[in-house]
């Protein structure tokens, strides 16, 4: 059976995703703010949760319908046999959005929705109470300009919690924002890589997944693999090809580093949770740092305003165009909200992208260095 999917992700990474999703041979219904809709099997739905490094999450397109009225939303989710999606002791919960629409009660949409369902449930199971002891599912009714889809998230918690971070720093960048960022610049596994502000290591760590073609959700579950009305039957095979197409003797030129020595132990603890441990981690101040190879790519998540006061900014910044002013050959790439970037670093970017992390509205700032020539590749 084909499924509609929505797969979500970070304002401003949509391409990357879609790239992405391409790169699984599926099929893209759309493409608008946030959200990629796309066709896939039960197999995909598991191959998109395991492999998609910029999703957030991974929705099965359950419903689709116009709801101008509680009566219409009430018969389009009764319509559908619940008894073939949900187990008689299924922990069901009903989240909701709505946006320019008559039905703007999110409560009552989420109200009735689940009256829906248990209405629908009742002609097969017939109860008087559902306790929802058993496995969690997580539908979202989102209507938007009077247009509902009813959504099942196939991915449980979130995409960016790989597994491999058991502790961070106070303000970590996600996972899925980190590899967005490094798919968006220019490095590749045959360039250098280097973080300043590496804090627990998210950025090189990403890097070396992609390096080493290390699945993203390789150590965690995904809410889809107890979907029994899912075909399950390729689920192990998918993973156990996941574990063998690492490529385990990829080496490594990624570096990462931080002032704060704590942090780099607990970046060291995380490279070795993912199996990339061989990533080059140093504490230092990062006017002290010094760098022999060419034509590397920094990408970085400096501190933003928000954790420190302006002068303590303005002097971070300051002893970051002390390191690039040493690698005339390098390209940078900094994510921050930071609005004196360009003249702190006394130079104009070449790209500036608006990315949230979060709710925070950044910029993620490129500056390009030379082109390596054909001889550099040719030494490695």
């Amino acid at each position: 059976m084909i499924y509609t999917l929505t797969a979500t992700c970070h304002f401003g990474t949509e391409a990357v995703l879609k790239r992405e999703i391409l790169d699984l041979g599926l099929e893209i219904k759309s493409v608008t703010d946030g959200h990629i809709e796309f066709y896939g099997t039960s197999a995909d739905i598991f191959r998109a949760n395991l492999w998609l490094r910029t999703a957030e999450r991974v929705h099965i397109n359950l419903l689709e319908f116009n709801a101008y009225t509680f009566d219409e939303l009430y018969e389009n989710v009764f319509s559908l046999d619940w008894a073939d999606i949900l187990p008689e002791d299924a922990n069901f919960v009903i989240n909701g959005r709505s946006y320019e629409s008559k039905l703007f009660s999110i409560s009552d949409c989420q109200r009735i929705t689940e009256r829906a369902i248990i209405d629908k449930l009742n002609l097969t199971y017939n109860k008087d109470y559902y306790e929802k002891t058993g496995k969690k599912f997580n539908f979202e009714i989102s209507i938007n300009r009077d247009h509902a889809i009813l959504y099942l998230d196939s991915s449980g918690a979130g995409l960016h919690k790989r597994g491999y971070r058991k502790m961070q720093g106070a303000a970590p960048i996600k996972e899925t924002l980190a590899a967005a960022m490094i798919n968006l610049s220019v490095w590749n596994k045959d360039r250098p890589l280097y973080d300043p502000f590496c804090g627990s290591g998210t950025i090189p760590i990403e890097a070396a997944m992609i390096a080493r073609n290390i699945a993203p959700g390789i150590l965690r579950r995904f809410s889809c693999e107890h979907f029994e009305f899912l075909d399950l039957s390729e689920f192990r095979t998918i993973r156990k090809d996941a574990k063998a197409a690492i490529n385990k003797d990829m080496a490594l030129n990624i570096t990462g580093s931080d002032y704060d020595r704590n942090m780099i132990m607990i970046a060291r603890d995380n490279t070795q949770n993912i199996g990339v441990e061989d990533i080059f981690l140093f504490t230092k101040e990062v006017r002290k740092v010094e760098i022999e190879d060419e034509y590397g790519v920094i990408i970085t998540n400096p501190p933003y305003g928000i954790r420190l006061d302006d002068e303590l900014l303005d002097r971070t910044y300051g002893n970051f165009k002390t390191l690039i002013d040493k690698l005339p050959t390098w390209s940078t790439y900094i994510i921050t909200d930071y609005e004196k970037l360009e003249t702190v670093l006394d130079r104009k970017a070449d790209k500036n992208r608006k990315l949230y992390n979060g709710k925070i509205k950044t910029y993620y700032y490129t500056f390009l260095g030379p082109r390596p020539p054909k001889e550099y590749y040719e030494k490695l």
